[in-house]
C-alpha cells in the first residue's frame, strides 16, 4: 500500500487530510512561486501548474511507493490572481481592495500515484464574498500577522472569519485542499476511501 505524501508546509491542508482520516507524510517542494514564468500565467493556469510542479519535484525525490497530493491556491479579483500579501501594506491594500466584493479562490490539485503510474489534476474554484470593513478591524486582522502568508491574505477557518458572510461552493477548497476532490481522484486511482484512510 502506498504511502501519502503531501507536497506542502501549509497545516491548513494537512489538518484537513488529517481531519477525515487520512495520515499524510509531509515533504515541502520548495517550488519557487514568484518565477517569471509562473506570474505571466492566468489564474486558474497557474494554480494547476504549480499544483504539478510540486507533486513532480517530489516525485524526483523518492523510492518507494507513494500517492503524491501537490496543491496550490490563488485569489482572482477582478482578473487579477491576489497570492500572499508578503508584507503589512500589501495585506492591508489587499483588504481595502476586497472589501464588500466577491472573488474566486482557485486551488490547483495534482496527485501522482507511483504504484500505478497514473496522474491525476484538477482545479477547484469557490465564489467567497466579503463584509465591509472598518481601517481599525483590517488594521486588527493584519497585526495579527495571519493574512501575509496566505493566498489572497485571508484565511476562512482563521481570524478573518467573522468578515467572510457567505461562500458559494466547496469549504474546504477555500481552507486549501478540496477533500471531494480528493475522494474522487483516489476513487479514478483505484482505491476505496476506506482504504486510503489506512495508508501510512
Amino acid at each position: 500500500m502506498p504511502k501519502i505524501i503531501l507536497a506542502s508546509a501549509s497545516t491548513s491542508r494537512r489538518r484537513l487530510l488529517e481531519s477525515a482520516g487520512l495520515t499524510p507524510t509531509i515533504m515541502v517542494s520548495h517550488v519557487d512561486e514568484e518565477t517569471e514564468f509562473f506570474n505571466a500565467l492566468s489564474p486558474t493556469d497557474m494554480v494547476i501548474a504549480l499544483a504539478i510542479t510540486k507533486a513532480h519535484t517530489i516525485l524526483e525525490q523518492i523510492d518507494f511507493p507513494a500517492v503524491i497530493i501537490g496543491c496550490d491556491s490563488t485569489f482572482e479579483f477582478d482578473g487579477q490572481s491576489l497570492g500572499k500579501p508578503g508584507t503589512p501594506e500589501i495585506a492591508f491594500e489587499r483588504a481595502k481592495r476586497v472589501q464588500g466584493h466577491s472573488g474566486l479562490l482557485h486551488t490547483g490539485h495534482c496527485l501522482i500515484d507511483t504504484v500505478k503510474e497514473r496522474e491525476i489534476s484538477g482545479i477547484v474554484t469557490t465564489k467567497v464574498t466579503f463584509d465591509v470593513m472598518s481601517d481599525d478591524e483590517i488594521n486588527d486582522y493584519v497585526a495579527s500577522g495571519e493574512p501575509l502568508h496566505v493566498a489572497g491574505g485571508f484565511t476562512l477557518d482563521g481570524f478573518s472569519s467573522p468578515f467572510i458572510p457567505s461562500i458559494e461552493g466547496d469549504y474546504t477548497n477555500v481552507v486549501g485542499i478540496s477533500m471531494p476532490f480528493i475522494r474522487k481522484a483516489f476513487a479514478q486511482l483505484g482505491y476505496s476511501w476506506p482504504e486510503v484512510k489506512v495508508m501510512q
